[in-house]
């Protein structure tokens, strides 16, 4: 996962992306005839020096290789903390990125 985050103004702007097939229900049962053989991103999250500052569940009608964007106040943080995010697919299957606060 590749992750920035800028710091302006107080408010600290993060972009990431994921790199994942996310195959959907109907794509799984075109390829393999199950539905079961679906693969996508059900849950992100991510913080900063130990604090959650994002949690979300997700479905399968995000693109291959999702790209997140978010905003949140900086109040509490500062540039060069560091900002970690993590995801976790319907197989179980982990990612993980980090960057610093610029």
């Amino acid at each position: 996962m590749k992750v920035k985050a800028k710091l302006k103004k107080g408010v600290i702007k993060v972009k990431c992306m994921a790199k994942h097939a996310m195959t959907t229900y109907n794509q799984a049962e075109k390829k393999t005839g199950n539905k079961d053989d679906a693969n996508f991103i059900t849950h992100i999250s991510g913080e900063i020096n130990g604090k959650t500052v994002i949690d979300m569940s997700t479905s399968q009608f995000l693109s291959k290789n999702p790209i997140f964007q978010f905003k949140l106040r900086g109040d509490e943080f500062k540039k060069g903390d560091k900002l970690k995010m993590n995801w976790v697919d319907r197989k179980g299957g982990t990612g993980k990125g980090k960057g610093k606060i610029k």
